[in-house]
């Protein structure tokens, strides 16, 4: 079956407006013929079971981050960065595990404040660690509010939970230079940490999935430098895997699939990202050869990654986006797992990335799945 190419804003199609994922830009859209909604094709697409084409991040989900989920701040204190209301110059805030945090416009994210140490060994982590108390944030009203006047059913819901069980534990610490000694010198004392922690992760998505029709859950943890990882095999086996692992599991359990996010150099780790049983990784191109893990571990991975080759600062014609976005599904794409990130930004390019994607996907699964 072909499916046809619309050109920019073509009258002959329905149109609407979306805002990328954190940020209060608009940008005009065509509204395609689906033949079952975003929201069902993502969970196929997720579960690598026979999804009609290949979802992607800008119209097909929405995305929530930990900040997102309560309107007040606690003595002060704040759940995450805004993402969505980006600073302009340094800000500093304090998050709910009482560490102090400086947004960096540079990066585009939040950095450990230098000199921020609420624990200065680990083994006295029991002592001094004040776990969030979930019952002091309004996450109910936020909730409805939510509900009511901004959830959009046909689309898939993610929620961004914030960071996992080593950047927690790095940022008490006082950063990954006395994280990793603590891995080393201190393990045990990590590992109850890391588990005691996963605890916490457990109970705060049980009080987003009671509130949420969630479908996704992206979880953030860095484990290298764009050089390798932060540490070995060993300590991932004895230190990260399980805690990790028994989120992952309790996640999954509820219907709801993950995202496991992570920076650097990790290419060695992706064996137990594949054991720890993620639905679909997030990982740094510049760090790691993308397509090569593809070609290496099959269907064994998802992936929520743009186009190969093409970034938001690509100039490129249009005839050279439409290659490789065909490309990409044709590495990506087979049986299911690829979650395409649209990261243009000219307009037009937009609606064009997006046509092809739907159009071209759509053929690449009707032909896999023997559909005329």
């Amino acid at each position: 079956m072909k499916y046809p190419r619309y050109p920019y804003k073509d009258a002959s199609i329905n149109t609407r407006v979306v805002n990328p994922p954190f940020s209060n830009a608009e940008i005009l859209v065509p509204e395609f013929d689906f033949p079952i909604t975003p929201r069902e094709n993502f969970k196929l697409a997720m579960s690598k079971n026979n999804p009609r084409w290949v979802p992607n991040t800008l119209t097909d989900v929405q995305l929530l981050s930990s900040q997102d989920l309560v309107t007040e701040k606690v003595r002060g204190t704040v759940v995450n960065a805004d993402y969505r209301n980006r600073p302009t110059s340094d800000e500093t805030y304090t998050d709910w595990f009482n560490t102090d945090w400086t947004w960096v416009p540079s990066a585009g994210a939040p950095m450990l404040t230098p000199g921020t140490q609420l624990l200065d060994d680990i083994t006295n982590w029991e002592s001094v660690v004040a776990w969030p108390d979930l019952s002091e944030w309004d996450f109910e009203e936020t909730a409805k509010r939510f509900m009511q006047e901004a959830y959009e059913p046909d689309k898939a819901l993610n929620i961004n939970i914030g960071r996992g069980v080593t950047e927690r534990m790095i940022s008490i610490v006082g950063g990954y230079s006395d994280g990793m000694m603590a891995f080393a010198v201190e393990p045990e004392a990590v590992r109850a940490f890391n588990e005691r922690f996963a605890d916490h992760l457990i109970e705060y998505f049980d009080k987003i999935h009671s509130l949420y029709p969630v479908d996704m859950i992206t979880y953030h943890d860095d484990w290298g430098t764009e050089r390798d990882t932060f540490f070995s095999e060993k300590m991932m086996e004895e230190l990260v895997f399980h805690p990790t692992k028994r989120i992952f599991d309790h996640i999954k359990s509820k219907g709801v699939s993950v995202l496991l996010h992570c920076c650097g150099n990790i290419s060695r780790f992706v064996p137990y990202m594949i054991d720890m049983n993620a639905d679909v990784l997030q990982l740094q191109r510049r760090a790691v050869d993308i397509p090569d893990l593809k070609r290496k571990y099959g269907n064994k991975i998802g992936l929520d990654y743009g186009f190969e080759g093409l970034d938001a600062d690509s100039k490129i014609s249009n005839e050279r986006m439409v290659e490789l976005i065909r490309a990409s599904v044709d590495l990506f794409a087979p049986t299911g797992g690829y979650l395409a990130s649209i990261s243009l930004s000219e307009p037009e390019q937009v609606w064009l990335a997006l046509n092809e994607l739907y159009a071209y996907s759509s053929e690449f699964y009707d032909k896999e799945q023997n559909r005329t």
